[in-house]
């Protein structure tokens, strides 16, 4: 195990310097640093040579968003993380990010994980390797959505070429979390805190794609869709992984309004702040295939028998439908 590691290590040291990422200025999008080794840790500032506007790193997170985005996203994520605090979120302890996400060593949000776990085992499996398999060498991953970083430093100790994106930057449950991961992988994987509907990275950067438990945050799909495909290569996949799914419309609007009123009740707001889509549909999904041309594979994980038995077990309770969760693929074809 611990040979593996380290070659998983020096595969990713290997690799970064020929396979470095490209960070764009958030103002006027002209190439601002690329992301290798050295510009991933500690922190820097660089000004854009085309508009002047200077970027942050901090402690190895990239800040690519805008005064005025942040100020966009104040609320959203105050009201965000203070949920996910109360929900316990995080640990100081680094044993608990490194067992993610097959065990939740603080026992708080265990089932939560359990799906996480075993979607990943699925995109491990049915898509990711494939797909590693065909290029003949490590991918570049795009992980939307990174949260703690859990997944991007799975694939890193792959081999495979992670950059983290997430809005949080805290060291509980965002990229600031990483930190936990750097005795297994040196150096870490770039983390920018962005947006996901307006990425810092040139077109056709990735090889793959993944929206981390994200995809339901966006407030306009076929936006953010069109954002994440700008920055695959040709031959390339996406995914949207973790979203909530339901058969029918209007099981979805009443999931979003009990979920407001129940935060309501508990927290004291609804969490309502940024009009996010909150789930899919068969029609949403479908709407996404045409506008883009592209054909979804869908992957259905089995989450355990008690999970399997949910839609039944609400129906002879006369309760809505409760949410599923599929695993869409797409391939970018040249």
């Amino acid at each position: 195990m611990i040979a593996g590691l380290q070659d998983a290590v020096h595969r990713v040291e290997e690799s970064a310097d020929e396979a470095a990422v490209t960070l764009l200025c958030w103002n006027c999008s002209a190439p601002l640093v690329e992301l290798t080794p050295e510009t991933r840790t500690g922190s820097d500032i660089r000004t854009c040579w085309h508009c002047a506007t200077p970027t942050q790193c901090r402690e190895g997170v990239w800040h690519a968003l805008s005064p005025e985005r942040i100020q966009y996203f104040d609320r959203f994520m105050h009201d965000y993380e203070s949920i996910r605090n109360a929900e316990g979120r995080g640990s100081t302890n680094s044993e608990h990010y490194l067992a993610l996400p097959f065990e939740d060593t603080s026992g708080l949000n265990s089932e939560q994980w359990a799906i996480r776990a075993r979607s990943f085992l699925a995109i491990e499996r049915e898509i990711i390797s494939p797909l590693a398999r065909s290029h003949g060498r490590p991918l570049r991953i795009l992980d939307l959505g990174a949260g703690n970083c859990w997944m991007s430093f799975r694939l890193a100790l792959q081999g495979h070429l992670p950059v983290a994106v997430d809005l949080q930057i805290n060291d509980q449950d965002g990229l600031g979390a990483a930190v936990h991961y750097s005795s297994r992988i040196q150096p870490l994987f770039p983390r920018i805190r962005s947006e996901v509907d307006r990425l810092s990275f040139s077109s056709f950067s990735f090889d793959l794609v993944i929206f981390n438990a994200s995809f339901h945050y966006s407030e306009d799909y076929e936006h953010t869709f069109a954002e994440a495909l700008r920055c695959i290569k040709p031959g390339g996949s996406i995914v949207i992984a973790d979203t909530p799914w339901y058969a029918e419309e209007e099981s979805g609007k009443r999931m979003v309004k009990e979920k407001h009123q129940r935060f309501k009740a508990v927290y004291g707001f609804p969490s309502d702040s940024i009009p996010s889509l909150e789930f899919l549909t068969p029609d949403r999904i479908h709407r996404l295939q045409e506008k883009f041309h592209l054909k979804w594979r869908t992957i259905k994980p089995f989450y355990g028998i008690q999970w399997h038995l949910r839609p039944l077990r609400a129906m002879l309770k006369g309760r809505r439908p409760p949410s599923q969760f599929r695993i869409y693929v797409a391939e970018v074809r040249p």
